[in-house]
């Protein structure tokens, strides 16, 4: 016979259960990060490869970001997004991290990949121009090992661990993982830019 107070106690752990599962990445979203990652990777190596010394360190005018400069943010933004990633999880739950962070990734999408807005880059991350392409193109594969690892196996409820964005306000921890990459993907749309800017060296 199943009396009130046990089944109190089944709701109770089955909605424990639930919660837990929403907190974790859903097979969909598992997919839809590891779409971002090989996307943002494709369309990075795309971009320079076969740029050649004289493009790589070409200025399109003062104040604007070479080609090497904004590779050389990408592999430091990467890295740095990746290692917030892996601070976030250890840092406690989020209790209303469901309100705080509802409707997110759909502002990220629309938002970061596209290129849409300007943001001023944390100093951290500002490209000193010292990187080679060489060196660009190493560290970027050999740092996305781990990254596509965590995101390929990864059990961590990382939905319910949250840390503020300037931009964004509060996002949780799979926001923080897919904002890497669409990230490097706005970037490769500047790099385009400059490429398809006037005065670009032929060689």
């Amino acid at each position: 016979m199943i009396t009130k107070r046990t089944f109190l106690l089944s709701s109770l752990a089955a909605s424990a259960t639930l919660q837990a599962a929403d907190a974790g990445m859903t097979v969909e979203e598992r997919a839809k990060a590891l779409q971002w990652w090989e996307q943002a990777g494709k369309e990075f190596l795309a971009v320079i490869d076969g740029v050649t010394p004289a493009q790589w360190t070409w200025r399109p005018a003062e104040g604007r970001w070479t080609v090497g400069e904004v590779a050389e943010h990408v592999v430091l933004a990467e890295a740095l997004l990746f290692g917030a990633v892996k601070k976030l999880v250890a840092s406690p739950v989020n209790p209303d991290w469901a309100e705080k962070t509802k409707g997110k990734t759909a502002i990220l999408e629309m938002a970061i990949a596209p290129r849409r807005g300007k943001a001023q880059a944390p100093e951290t991350i500002v490209p000193k121009g010292g990187m080679t392409l060489a060196v660009a193109k190493e560290r970027f594969l050999a740092a996305r090992v781990e990254m596509l690892e965590f995101t390929r196996t990864t059990e961590v409820a990382l939905k319910e661990h949250t840390q503020d964005n300037p931009f964004f306000g509060t996002l949780n921890g799979y926001h923080w993982l897919i904002y890497a990459p669409m990230h490097t993907l706005r970037h490769v749309k500047q790099m385009v830019e400059v490429k398809q800017t006037s005065g670009y060296p032929a060689a």
